[in-house]
């Protein structure tokens, strides 16, 4: 990989000028250490996996609409590095398709046309605020979402028209408009109109269909989450006629793999859009033994009456709150696999789980993210004292 024109500004890529091997020795290397730091006993540390791509990997981008400059010409891409008020545009960035960059470098020379004002952070003031974009991995579907104030209007017909005038590799199936009048400097929907096309994309994991609309949480680098998945299904020990709980489970892409094997799944996620998604996508999938659950962990498990044979859990970056990690551990089942995309809230967890009476049997870890900090991590627990049946 070249290093990237946007490295000096873009704080997105942290080891441009490491060769590759070198970044995932580096992060496995961080993961033990803070495995030894926490005095985490374990098994088997299975080491780090690459990623199946190292570029062009991100099937998802967010950019906002700023200037690098105070005062300067607009600008669309990632806040720079160590200053939030500044936006880098990224026309050349590497961890996208290429065709993320000419959707980009298109949408921002059609508001300089239209002399479209950028939304100012301080000052509240400007219609355009962000460009997502997303692409189907599997399917080649590209959903186009323009996120601008109510302040002036948007010319979504000239926007449309222009995108798809575009020389792509992929096909665009969707162009949006959404409308976030929202001061706080995060994208949210207020509300959403169709510009041209359908309101979601479709993806294919692991011989399974998933419908994604705009804003649904789904798993970013589709080619690594694929091997990360193999793993953690495989650490499961005849499924066949058991229950299995998912926590924090999204839109339900790891629930349906498990219940192609499992008596029943039941996934459990506070975001009811992910949930709704989730069970439309498992009725997509002709699979009736998914239950979907929408509600914070901690307040679902207990009104569930049924008991977990094995327990899957796959939180955000801030893991599972101490208080659900107790109620989980509690069911004292003999399998729970762990899927974490944080390896320091991972340890802190499992530090709590060594004192519940479990087991780290083994630990993987998988870099999903070349080039940048994050790191994954599958990890099989068992109770003291039990044999995995």
């Amino acid at each position: 990989m070249e290093i990237c024109k946007h490295n000096e500004g873009c704080g997105g890529c942290i080891y441009q000028e490491l060769p590759y091997q070198d970044q995932i020795i580096l992060k496995g290397k961080e993961i033990l250490r803070l495995l030894d730091e926490k005095k985490i006993s374990y098994g088997k540390y299975l080491g780090i996996e690459g990623s199946p791509k190292r570029y062009a990997y991100r099937n998802k981008m967010e950019y906002t609409f700023g200037d690098e400059i105070k005062n300067g010409e607009m600008t669309l891409g990632m806040h720079k590095k160590g200053r939030f008020m500044s936006i880098v545009t990224v026309d050349e960035c590497q961890l996208v398709d290429s065709d993320f960059n000419e959707i980009l470098k298109a949408t921002l020379d059609f508001c300089n046309e239209k002399e479209y004002s950028y939304y100012h952070k301080k000052t509240h003031l400007g219609l355009m605020r962000n460009l997502i974009i997303r692409k189907g991995e599997h399917t080649n579907e590209l959903l186009i979402n323009v996120v601008t104030s109510s302040q002036l209007e948007f010319d979504g017909g000239d926007y449309a028209d222009r995108i798809r005038a575009l020389s792509l590799t992929n096909t665009i199936v969707g162009i949006l408009h959404t409308i976030n009048d929202k001061v706080a400097d995060f994208v949210y929907c207020e509300k959403l109109y169709p510009i041209w096309g359908r309101d979601y994309y479709m993806e294919e994991i692991m011989t399974l269909k998933f419908k994604v609309s705009a804003f649904s949480f789904f798993q970013t680098n589709i080619l690594a989450v694929e091997k990360l998945y193999t793993e953690a299904l495989s650490l499961i020990k005849d499924l066949d006629g058991k229950t299995v709980f998912d926590l924090y489970c999204g839109t339900g892409t790891i629930t349906q793999t498990l219940a192609l094997r499992a008596k029943k799944v039941i996934g459990v996620e506070i975001v009811e859009e992910a949930v709704d998604a989730a069970r439309e996508n498992a009725q997509m999938n002709g699979l009736d033994n998914c239950e979907f659950i929408a509600g914070d962990v901690l307040e679902v498990l207990d009104h569930l009456e049924e008991k977990p044979d094995v327990i899957v859990l796959d939180p955000p970056r801030v893991g599972v709150h101490p208080k659900a990690l107790e109620k989980i551990l509690n069911y004292g089942v003999n399998q729970i696999i762990y899927i974490s995309c944080n390896p320091k809230s991972l340890v802190e967890n499992l530090s709590f789980a060594q004192y519940y009476g479990y087991k780290v049997v083994s630990i993987k870890a998988f870099d999903n993210f070349p080039y940048t900090k994050h790191t994954e991590c599958v990890v099989l627990m068992t109770k003291y004292g039990s044999e995995v049946k």
